[in-house]
């Protein structure tokens, strides 16, 4: 820092030249310092505090700009031992934030490179000063990115201990306001919006909202379950979602068509709904989504054409408040494995890891004499991921790529499984079942039988598996 200012005409007294003490120990101890604490935590309007610091020749400190060591982005890199944390903890910067933050009335901290340029301009403005409010906003956002500081530290020598699986033994949540919402769930509800810093995966959190009105609750939901199903195919797909469920979703050669066969799934269902995409929005896609009878909420995807931003946002009435938010590419690559999922309860919260599980053909087992075509596994597979993000109990109906029919959050299979049926109509001759859990007894079996399923997927584990194969 002190390199870059000199280079660029900005007069720089080293900290050791003003200390009076040099750097040692590799830079460990640079700004420990009487003279530096000193001089950020002196109240000036104090009398006593200003003929210590005379006495002592110790300076007033008017503002500390400080940027943390990269501690967060060292432990995220591929091979990064304990060694290279360590070294990236940084001592002296936390130290001199929360010195100057405890005297903010007497001192500007800075933490936020986003905040300099207004800085600037504030300075400018107000001779050389900013108000106390704003002094109190910059000192709580350096408490809180030190906070934050301390946290992901803990976290990671806590992760640490292979004893425990790898949860911490305290359990700090770090979140930053996105906004605040009109409501929650239900209209009596107050909500607000929170996201994590910093996160690569392509989410809800992170998307861009290119068109519309604010998000509620309950969009933010269903972006989120529409994105997390669509993430799993690489054919061009879409999926449609009705609070929180699934209520159509294909793969096709096509976005178009993909789009297509997914709300014509269940038509009724998918009034109103959310829709995620996989590959990017061209006119074509635009063009079947505003069909006429169609109506979509909200829509998330990697990217939009031009054109396609104005077809959907003009062809029909609904499109004026249709919301449109884009993620960028999707890839696999970009998933982060170690996140949690968690559940609050009264008094306690529950942590598992995501559901990351892949259909992998190595463990898929055929226990029939007959086995299934290339064109009805490939459908299965379909099937079963969908199955994955259904409520339970779930059973999926699928045929050429294309959901027929879903019973989801039933308390029984059997029910679930008519209900899917149902759904599917004729579509459920030829079509293929797939089920989130064993089945306890042998009726859904024999109840999609009767109905023209021709193949089975489920986890097996019963006790009664042989009556059901």
């Amino acid at each position: 820092t002190s390199k870059l200012l000199k280079e660029n005409g900005v007069r720089v007294i080293e900290i050791s030249e003003y200390t009076g003490f040099p750097e040692i120990m590799d830079g460990r101890v640079k700004t420990l310092h009487p003279k530096v604490h000193g001089g950020l935590l002196g109240l000036r309007d104090n009398e006593a505090h200003r003929k210590q610091m005379k006495e002592l020749g110790i300076k007033p400190i008017d503002m500390v700009v400080v940027n943390l060591y990269p501690f967060e982005k060292t432990i995220v890199k591929k091979g990064a031992s304990m060694e290279e944390a360590i070294e990236n903890i940084d001592i002296g910067g936390p130290s001199m934030i929360r010195s100057a933050s405890k005297n903010y009335k007497h001192v500007i901290v800075v933490v936020n490179p986003k905040r300099y340029e207004f800085i600037i301009e504030e300075l400018k403005a107000n001779r050389n000063d900013i108000s106390e409010k704003m002094r109190f906003e910059l000192a709580v956002e350096a408490f809180r990115t030190t906070g934050r500081y301390d946290r992901i530290i803990a976290n990671y020598f806590d992760s640490l201990d292979k004893e425990r699986g790898g949860y911490p033994t305290a359990l700090s949540l770090d979140y930053l306001k996105r906004q605040s919402l009109r409501y929650g769930e239900n209209p009596h509800q107050t909500a607000a919006f929170y996201v994590e810093e910093n996160v690569q995966e392509p989410c809800v959190a992170n998307a861009q909202q290119l068109y519309g009105k604010e998000l509620s609750y309950n969009n933010i939901i269903d972006l989120n379950a529409a994105l997390e199903l669509v993430k799993e195919y690489d054919r061009p797909s879409a999926i449609v979602i009705k609070h929180t469920n699934p209520c159509g979703a294909a793969s096709a050669d096509t976005l178009a068509e993909a789009f297509t066969k997914a709300y014509n799934g269940d038509p009724v269902s998918a009034f109103g709904c959310i829709l995620g995409l996989n590959k990017t929005v061209d006119v074509a896609t635009a063009e079947a989504i505003t069909e006429p009878g169609h109506f979509v909420e909200a829509i998330i995807a990697p990217e939009y054409e031009k054109e396609a931003v104005e077809i959907l946002t003009t062809k029909r009435k609904w499109g004026s408040g249709l919301r449109l938010l884009k993620t960028g590419t999707l890839s696999a690559k970009l998933i982060d494995p170690c996140a949690y999922d968690m559940k609050r309860v009264v008094g306690g919260m529950l942590l598992q890891g995501r559901d990351l599980s892949v259909y992998d053909p190595a463990n898929i087992k055929i226990v029939t004499k007959k086995k299934p075509s290339d064109k009805e596994m490939a459908d299965l597979r379909f099937a079963f991921i969908v199955c994955k993000h259904v409520k339970s109990n779930s059973i999926v109906l699928v045929r050429n790529e294309m959901v027929v029919g879903v019973g989801a959050g039933q308390m029984s299979r059997i029910d679930s499984t008519e209900i899917s049926i149902k759904k599917s109509g004729d579509r459920v001759k030829g079509a293929v079942m797939a089920s989130d859990a064993f089945f306890p007894f042998r009726d859904s079996v024999d109840v999609a039988a009767r109905a023209g399923v021709v193949a089975i997927i489920q986890p097996g584990g019963s006790n009664k598996d042989d009556e059901s194969i």
